[in-house]
């Protein structure tokens, strides 16, 4: 049964309108959009969805948008147990994480695990805002890379990733905990592929990413766009990034992989240095 079937004689038709019965699944949590015209009957919901899915044991709602250099957001309890922190499963690994103190997209689970199968055998690997590192996990469980290295600022995401390769069992990652403007150029060396998944802001770090790509080597560009402007905008960014540092490049491909809003969407454009 779906959340909006459950609801059918408890909610009105005009409430029913203003359902929004999506929702995204972190591990136990589920994280609702509620509406104003239904915040009174949020608990409401909540239960029924509760009561729907087994595997759910916390319902929470969002409190706003992801804010700040970290990305973090905070949420508000309406059903279960009354904690943010879970244990996630995607593509064989297990990811623990507090959904409030953790930038975490479940919605680019597929993204990466299309990254995975883009990497070739013995590849030296960067993830750039690498968080609680669901990508260096998913990197090392499925793609034969060499050696993968995450860089992060947040000190809760970067204890939870410690936590997380320990957990998965994983020996060729490392993580590091620090700005990736600093970090990066500190390791003098030059990696084959360079994952840059910060949404919002991505653009700041390219020439970072670019004097961290070996010539031959691949960039993943992440960037939230309104339609209009996809591929378009994103490519403007990578182009005026790569002729200031005079490496010239090529475009391989770019993919939607999720939305924030309507018409807004989140793409990565897979570019090659040359």
């Amino acid at each position: 049964m779906r959340l909006r079937d459950a609801l059918l004689k408890k909610l009105t038709r005009k409430e029913l309108a203003h359902l929004k019965a999506a929702f995204d699944t972190v591990g136990s949590i589920a994280i609702l959009e509620i509406p104003p015209e239904l915040e009174k009957k949020e608990k409401l919901i909540a239960k029924a969805l509760l009561d729907l899915h087994r595997n759910i044991k916390t319902v929470v709602k969002k409190g706003g948008a992801h804010e700040g250099e970290l990305r973090l957001r905070t949420v508000e309890h309406l059903a279960g147990e009354k904690t943010t922190t879970t244990v996630h499963k995607e593509s064989g690994c297990e990811l623990a994480l507090d959904i409030e103190k953790v930038y975490f997209s479940v919605r680019l689970g597929t993204e990466r695990l299309r990254i995975a199968k883009l990497i070739a055998q013995d590849e030296d690997v960067l993830v750039m805002f690498s968080g609680c590192a669901p990508y260096p996990c998913v990197l090392s469980k499925n793609s034969p890379a060499k050696h993968i290295v995450g860089v992060e600022l947040n000190e809760e995401g970067h204890a939870f990733a410690k936590e997380n390769i320990t957990r998965n069992k994983i020996t060729n990652v490392t993580l590091i905990l620090g700005d990736v403007r600093k970090v990066v150029p500190a390791q003098k060396k030059r990696f084959d592929r360079v994952l840059m998944p910060l949404p919002k802001s991505a653009e700041d770090f390219l020439d970072v990413a670019l004097c961290a790509t070996k010539t031959g080597g691949f960039i993943h560009f992440y960037d939230f766009l309104h339609e209009e402007g996809i591929p378009a905008a994103a490519i403007e960014k990578i182009d005026l990034a790569c002729r200031k540092r005079k490496r010239p490049y090529r475009i391989i491909s770019w993919t939607r992989c999720g939305s924030n809003a309507p018409r807004q969407w989140r793409i990565c454009v897979d570019v090659q240095v040359l």
